[in-house]
């Protein structure tokens, strides 16, 4: 069964990247071992970004200027970006430009998954979207050991007690990783 995931490092106080959208603070730390990313992206049919993550990931790996590492990164997975923005696409890549509300997406979403799961990369902002239409069947937090004054949070919204069931709790490196099971709103 497809699953749509929230899959993401956070701060200790609930923050994806600083004040300059910079993510400087997760990569001064040593990252988990790579068998459990490896692992999880295995189970993966389709990612789903943001264009400030998808122009940040662009950016970062040079990917407009290496196409290549595409492939290294994501296989041959198909990501869709939500944007109101024209952007840059890899050579090779498929990047699939979408707009507005989740909830009109989520076919095309899962029908490109096959059987495999859904990758919500981030933002919290799109994350949120997910959550808030009832799409969103599990988060996974990788908290690092760093606060930050501001930034981007995790999820800008509220978000009780009674919507996530805590599944496991485990030590990666540094990070602990939270994975929480959504409850559905129809319960």
């Amino acid at each position: 069964m497809t699953r749509v995931i929230f899959y993401t490092a956070s701060t200790l106080n609930g923050f994806l990247a600083d004040e300059r959208n910079s993510l400087d603070w997760l990569f001064a730390l040593e990252p988990p071992p790579p068998e459990e990313y490896e692992r999880f992206l295995d189970r993966v049919g389709v990612l789903v970004e943001g264009s400030t993550t998808y122009e940040w990931v662009l950016a970062f790996e040079r990917l407009l200027e290496e196409p290549i590492k595409w492939g290294a990164l994501y296989g041959d997975r198909p990501t869709f970006v939500f944007t109101s923005r024209e952007l840059p696409v890899p050579e090779g890549a498929d990047v699939r430009f979408v707009s507005g509300d989740v909830q009109p997406v989520i076919e095309r979403l899962r029908d490109a998954a096959g059987s495999r799961d859904i990758w919500v990369v981030g933002g919290g902002d799109l994350a949120g979207q997910f959550l808030a239409a009832g799409l969103l069947d599990e988060i996974r937090i990788a908290v690092a050991p760093v606060a930050l004054a501001g930034g981007a949070p995790l999820l800008p919204l509220r978000v009780e007690s009674d919507r996530l069931t805590l599944r496991s709790v485990e030590q990666q490196g540094q990070f602990a990783v939270l994975t929480y099971d959504v409850v559905s709103d129809d319960r």
